[in-house]
């Protein structure tokens, strides 16, 4: 029985410092909570939370703040993310779903996370390497002249243009487009760029020069990574309005906000769509930004995560709210590219 008054004690001083931002005194507590002891049975338990180092007081006679032990806590047993209401729902299925591209969905769901959460939000594009071919196509701008549309399963589309030594038929045409997707319609980057190999000798010999120069220009198309560490950044004005305390990050923290590289490894390994990470502050990768967390989450076709999203801010921050707001975007811009 004290250990739970003791972690509603907890619970109920994170709760307040997040939304006042002032340090949390007994007296308080029992005012806005109902704890059912008096202050003095509140101060004892927040000198044990205190021994425990999961609260610490910032200075003599203040109240106290959690730690970033008390955070963890927090975050691990008394946390309940509860679902998002019909309406808010709504209005992020209309938001995203308005979109027309790979571009626009990820430039809106940046967006979207920064306005709910008013953190700084990190959208990663979808990247090329843990794609699947859903298409391609093959079309003929001239008697010598191939526009090749490679249509990948995150909704990213690479087209080429490839000009032919011979003129090519339409049922040439047919037959290559046609050799080509049964090779490596469903199959992962990787194992599509070997399965290519074959396509020509699949072919007539008539057919062979053009599909050798097909093959090729999918397989450069397959290996060019250049996109895969593209990353979308919204919400930095928020950084404005965290106070004082957060003074000594906020520069390192708009140097990382500028580094790509930065950026994906504080987002973290992506595992299945929908799994949430929570890094809360010493945990990250970088000491420099102890004083933030990041709520991140991988995001994709058929709960296969091919890139990540989340949000950076402040220790201080409202983690059932941002965390259900996190999966909730992912899930939805997921849907997106299941339907794409």
């Amino acid at each position: 029985m004290m250990e739970d008054r003791r972690l509603a004690v907890l619970r109920a001083i994170v709760e307040d410092y997040v939304s006042t931002e002032e340090p949390v005194g007994s007296k308080a507590l029992v005012e806005r909570h109902q704890l059912g002891v008096s202050p003095a049975t509140v101060r004892n338990d927040m000198a044990a939370l205190e021994d425990e180092g999961l609260i610490h007081q910032p200075h003599t006679s203040a109240g106290r703040v959690p730690t970033d032990k008390g955070y963890r806590l927090f975050v691990d047993k008394l946390t309940t993310l509860k679902p998002m209401s019909a309406p808010e729902q709504r209005a992020i299925a209309n938001f995203l779903e308005g979109s027309v591209d790979l571009d626009d969905v990820v430039q809106r769901s940046v967006r979207l996370l920064a306005q709910l959460t008013r953190q700084v939000a990190v959208v990663q594009y979808p990247t090329l390497s843990r794609s699947t071919v859903r298409h391609v196509e093959l079309v003929a701008l001239a008697p010598t002249r191939l526009l090749i549309v490679l249509i990948l399963s995150t909704g990213r589309v690479e087209q080429r243009l490839a000009d032919l030594a011979d003129e090519l038929d339409d049922e040439s045409l047919a037959v290559l487009r046609s050799a080509v997707n049964l090779a490596i319609t469903g199959e992962i980057i990787a194992e599509a760029v070997m399965a290519l190999d074959g396509v020509p000798e699949a072919v007539e010999p008539t057919v062979r020069p053009a599909a050798e120069l097909v093959c090729a220009t999918l397989a450069e198309a397959m290996s060019d990574h250049r996109s895969d560490e593209r990353i979308l950044v919204g919400g930095t004005s928020n950084l404005a309005r965290f106070g004082e305390g957060f003074d000594t990050t906020l520069r390192p923290l708009l140097e990382a906000l500028e580094e790509h590289v930065v950026l994906l490894k504080l987002l973290g390994e992506t595992g299945a769509a929908g799994a949430l990470t929570v890094r809360i502050g010493h945990e990250g990768p970088y000491q420099e930004l102890a004083g933030t967390s990041v709520v991140a989450t991988g995001y994709g076709p058929e709960d296969q995560a091919v890139a990540s999203l989340g949000i950076v801010g402040p220790t201080r921050m409202d983690y059932p709210g941002t965390m259900t707001t996190v999966r909730a975007v992912a899930r939805y811009m997921s849907r997106i590219l299941d339907e794409a």
